[in-house]
């Protein structure tokens, strides 16, 4: 019997609702027909512990174990769990960090002193990405990530809302990485969680730069439609309006997608929109957290980007030559831009 098959049975997707354990071994052991060694194999726990678990002898309240059954279970999406196929389980959200945002805003008081300390912590973590890649911090961000969303259900009010917001940059974070290392099912899981927590922190720009990073998804997936689509929609987010960076960010997405669509002169003019909102907001400190990189030197870049394009190639290759002396250091994003100079200039 397949997983999927297995996963049919109603009393084991009964006992994983209601987390009893000792009842959904049995099952899932009775149903695959396997010993509690081979169970412990699955799900990276030894014979004993497994023994205990069935016998309820031990609770499980380590999120670490419920993300391994998740895992070695291939406990279905539908139930909380992931999507069987390329993506690995290791990068998807877990069930428990799931259950914790659920039960945001409840009365408490919560220490916001460990919040700002892992804010800053994820600032730098931001900045490394840009040299050293993802992979090597993806664990120091997911174990950030449990902190942040342990503080949620002691949290009311703004310090509630403040944590929400945390917990969404972070699993921006973890999008983008995921993405970059090929897991689009995850990447999508966590920017989708990333947007419900801007919505429910009542943070626009956040909302608005998650729906631009879908918009970025959908283009590289070869769907142009759908990425103008959302990142028209990431323009709108709420009666209080964006800051000029986050609306920047947007317009310049819409802009990267009606240049694919063929719209040539709406992309032009939307660039020429996004790079004069980004050029508002010249110093840091005037943007969001996550969009430290959007210096005057990095719209120039956008700009050039667009151009490029749209088969401008001369505007390109000007654009490109001036900017690129702002990126000595992140040579991966460099290299990217001089790669696409060079193609510039030979097309001119």
């Amino acid at each position: 019997m397949s997983g999927r098959e297995l996963w049919a049975d109603g009393r084991l997707r009964a006992a994983w609702a209601d987390r009893d354990w000792p009842t959904l071994i049995r099952r899932y052991r009775a149903l695959a027909g396997i010993s509690q060694q081979t169970f412990g194999e699955l799900v990276g726990m030894t014979q004993g512990y497994v023994s205990r678990l069935e016998h309820g002898r031990v609770r499980v309240t380590s999120e670490d174990v419920v993300a391994r059954v998740v895992r070695g279970l291939r406990v279905p999406v539908e139930l909380g769990g992931v999507r069987v196929g390329e993506d690995d389980p290791e990068w998807a959200p877990s069930v428990d960090l799931r259950e914790r945002i659920a039960h945001a805003h409840r009365t408490g008081t919560a220490d916001l002193r460990i919040a700002d300390l892992i804010g800053g912590v994820l600032a730098q973590h931001r900045r490394a990405e840009d040299t050293v890649g993802g992979r090597t911090l993806w664990p120091i961000v997911r174990s950030q990530m449990d902190t942040v969303t342990r503080l949620i259900p002691a949290a009311t009010g703004d310090a509630a809302d403040q944590l929400m917001l945390l917990a969404a940059e972070h699993a921006h974070w973890l999008s983008w990485v995921a993405w970059r290392e090929q897991q689009p099912g995850p990447a999508l899981a966590w920017i989708d969680l990333a947007h419900g927590w801007a919505i429910d922190g009542g943070h626009p720009d956040m909302a608005s730069w998650t729906q631009r990073i879908r918009a970025f998804y959908s283009l590289r997936s070869g769907d142009p439609v759908r990425a103008a689509r959302t990142a028209e929609a990431a323009r709108y987010a709420g009666p209080r309006g964006l800051s000029p960076a986050a609306e920047a960010a947007a317009v310049h997405q819409e802009a990267m997608a009606a240049a694919q669509l063929g719209e040539r002169d709406r992309a032009r003019r939307l660039a020429d929109e996004a790079h004069a909102l980004a050029l508002r907001v010249p110093d840091e400190d005037e943007r969001p957290g996550w969009l430290y990189w959007l210096s005057p030197a990095r719209a120039h870049l956008q700009l050039a980007d667009t151009a490029y394009v749209c088969h401008a190639w001369a505007d390109a290759a000007d654009g490109f030559r001036e900017a690129l002396p702002a990126l000595a250091g992140v040579p991966r994003d460099r290299a990217h831009y001089e790669a696409r100079l060079a193609d510039a200039e030979r097309r001119a």
